[in-house]
């Protein structure tokens, strides 16, 4: 019984301080961003006050001039765009060279798992300039043969890069969990005659649809929060920058006009859209992160 008890009392005070250390960070979080939502309503005398001070009334005027004057519509728009085509490459790309590596043996298949768990170790930050180089050198060569040059400030190209430095994590995870799938489904798809295509579309990619939900989700941060290389490689001022390069030009903009309430209607409009994506798919996108360790 005194053992018991001990071990009962221990439990207790394991999920307490569990409790409490998942509290706190529940607060760090959800602290600031409402703090950001709360200032983004607020006219800038109120920013001059009790900071923690709720608006007098909603400013939504915030969100016009952030929208319109500050050119965030159009940032916005260019950020959906790029994200849209990077994440229709990627998966394009991914998701059948993800089946076939994990599916099937063949010559050189070792090489290619090794090239892309290499790639995992890459930091796309360093190699930034070489890619800025390589576009540039291109865009030279393409206006000395044809006059006209299209890699840097390009949107497309700019979703091309973000879909070739995503891949070596997206091959990872999703051949990881192919690999936990039976293959008895395929089998009775071959004997009823369909094509290697046809079990790989209609019968794998339904199974695997959490863990493609989840590198949808991550990619989908990745490339729509991604500053460095759209910074470098979107540097001309014909309206082709994406979101958060529009925000640090917003943040110098209002920081000398002190139009505090039109930066943080900025920051809201840039977390909107991942807040809401992460509240659609978040039970599909715990299951794709839990069902593959369980199935192993």
């Amino acid at each position: 019984m005194t053992d018991n008890t001990k071990t009962s009392g221990g439990d207790k005070l394991f999920k307490f301080f569990i409790y409490f250390v998942l509290i706190a960070l529940a607060i760090t979080i959800i602290v600031p961003v409402a703090w950001v939502f709360m200032a983004s309503l607020k006219q800038n005398s109120e920013f001059y006050g009790n900071p923690w001070t709720l608006p007098a009334s909603f400013y939504w005027e915030n969100f016009v001039n952030a929208w319109q004057g500050a050119k965030m519509g159009e940032y916005m728009l260019n950020s959906a765009l790029v994200t849209v085509m990077a994440l229709g490459l990627l998966l394009i790309i991914a998701l059948p060279a993800s089946y076939c590596l994990s599916r099937f043996k063949f010559r050189g298949s070792k090489f290619l798992n090794t090239c892309f768990m290499a790639g995992l170790f890459i930091n796309v930050n360093y190699i930034v300039v070489p890619i800025f180089l390589m576009l540039k050198d291109g865009d030279a060569w393409l206006k000395n043969m044809f006059g006209n040059a299209f890699l840097l400030n390009n949107l497309f190209v700019l979703a091309l890069v973000y879909a070739a430095t995503a891949l070596p994590f997206t091959i990872y995870l999703l051949s990881g969990y192919f690999a936990t799938l039976p293959h008895d489904f395929e089998e009775a798809a071959y004997i009823d005659g369909a094509g290697y295509g046809t079990a790989m579309v209609k019968i794998i990619f339904p199974m695997a649809q959490p863990s493609i939900i989840t590198i949808i989700l991550f990619n989908f941060l990745a490339f729509w929060n991604e500053y460095i290389i759209s910074m470098t490689l979107m540097n001309a001022a014909n309206g082709t920058k994406t979101l958060p390069v529009g925000l640090l030009n917003l943040m110098q903009a209002q920081q000398s006009k002190a139009e505090f309430g039109t930066l943080y209607a900025g920051l809201v409009l840039v977390m909107l859209p991942t807040l809401i994506l992460y509240m659609c798919v978040q039970k599909k996108l715990t299951k794709g992160m839990t069902v593959g360790g369980l199935k192993g």
